[in-house]
């Protein structure tokens, strides 16, 4: 598998900084943004957008993403408890605006 060599987004350094496969655990080498035993993967589902590392040996295998799930975070909402991704637009700016009560 040939080196991987782009400009890096914050995101992807998030990936790299962590060094280790997605898949197996495995430490996989970063030098100076440059990829030597594994491939940066990046996933798109719309507005989302995530970003593993996998060594070689687990992309020969299976180049797709496995043991993954987005995290589906519910809150109150006038009464009963709804998934956030569901909210329109106003009541979801109102949940990014909330403060935690610290004591």
């Amino acid at each position: 598998m040939p080196n991987v060599k782009a400009k890096i987004f914050k995101k992807e350094k998030e990936a790299l900084k962590n060094g280790t496969c997605h898949d197996c655990g495995k430490k996989i080498n970063v030098k100076n943004g440059e990829i030597e035993d594994g491939a940066l993967l990046i996933y798109e589902d719309g507005k989302d957008k995530l970003s593993v590392l996998k060594c070689d040996g687990c992309y020969e295998k299976d180049p797709s993403l496995n043991n993954y799930r987005k995290c589906e975070v519910y809150s109150r909402i006038v009464g009963y408890l709804r998934p956030v991704q569901n909210w329109n637009e106003g009541k979801s700016q109102e949940f990014k605006e909330r403060k935690t009560f610290v004591r």
